[in-house]
């Protein structure tokens, strides 16, 4: 058996079918789907294959762009009794975010609550949280109560760089239009995962926007091709995708292989402390909780 093929089924975290199509999923993040009958040229899913799930709008950092509108007297949301949990397909992705999700009293009892359910739990927390909770942070990851590890970028440090260099599974969050490319270019070289964020311009984001915002946009989109090739991994939002016009950087074929599908096609986003689902994050059209991910999921697919 060719030693490519021996690596790839001993990293397999997870195998499952939605709708016409097999998922495979990796230690590493990667994923790849196969359709069930070569045929089919779409994937059709039936239920989300990954979701935004915010937990709380707490968080005391006060970052002047938080298209959340985060303080350190907002709310949390409710965890644990949420009846579309147990309606989740094992190996489901959640990317659990905030505000600051370590601050939630019943964020550890949740990831338990995940685990028992095979489904992947990855968390973002602000690089300053992560500093300042990596005991924590590596108890998550030891008792394998998540997966991977997003870190929203605020500005460079010697000493975070090296750090974040010994997680294999964790990735920079940065911001288009916030991120300054000198930042981008010392990180270069150095073994690291990077996930650009497309700029929000609701809420305080639309407060902070400026002509600046739209220079440091400008210097992104011009350098995007020395960014991807500066990091281990480069991966996009949607949002930044459109806002970098990425696809006049690909070939149709290598567009294909890359682009995984718009906003509610494999995913969606899950607001509990609102009690809400929609189709992403900055959807204005949102709809209260139902029992069931896949009744959830067929609303956000039609909307």
């Amino acid at each position: 058996m060719d030693m490519t093929v021996k690596e790839n089924k001993m990293n397999l975290l997870g195998k499952y079918i939605n709708g016409n199509y097999n998922v495979s999923i990796y230690l590493d993040g990667t994923k790849v789907r196969e359709t069930l009958v070569p045929e089919d040229t779409m994937f059709v899913s039936e239920f989300p294959e990954c979701m935004d799930v915010k937990i709380t709008n707490q968080c005391d950092m006060g970052c002047k762009f938080c298209h959340e509108d985060s303080t350190i007297d907002s709310l949390h949301g409710e965890l644990l009794n949420n009846k579309f949990i147990n309606t989740l397909h094992p190996y489901t992705e959640i990317a659990i975010g905030g505000g600051n999700p370590l601050s939630h009293p019943q964020f550890f009892d949740f990831l338990d609550l995940l685990k028992s359910k095979n489904i992947i739990a990855n968390v973002t927390v602000n690089q300053t949280h992560f500093m300042q909770n990596i005991k924590l942070i590596n108890g998550l990851l030891l008792a394998n109560l998540i997966k991977g590890l997003g870190v929203s970028f605020t500005h460079y440090d010697e000493e975070f760089i090296k750090l974040a260099q010994s997680y294999p599974n964790l990735v920079l969050h940065v911001i288009n239009g916030v991120v300054k490319y000198s930042d981008l270019e010392k990180m270069f070289g150095k073994n690291l995962k990077l996930l650009i964020l497309g700029y929000k311009n609701i809420r305080r984001g639309a407060d902070y926007y400026s002509p600046k915002v739209e220079d440091n946009k400008t210097i992104i989109y011009d350098n995007i091709c020395k960014i991807t090739e500066g990091f281990k991994v480069t991966s996009f939002d949607n949002l930044a995708i459109k806002q970098l016009e990425l696809k006049r950087i690909f070939s149709d074929k290598d567009w294909n292989e890359f682009y995984m599908g718009d906003d509610g096609q494999f995913t969606m986003y899950i607001d509990l402390v609102k009690q809400e689902f929609a189709r992403s994050s900055t959807s204005q059209k949102r709809y209260e909780l139902m029992d069931n991910i896949e009744d959830m999921f067929g609303i956000v697919k039609s909307a």
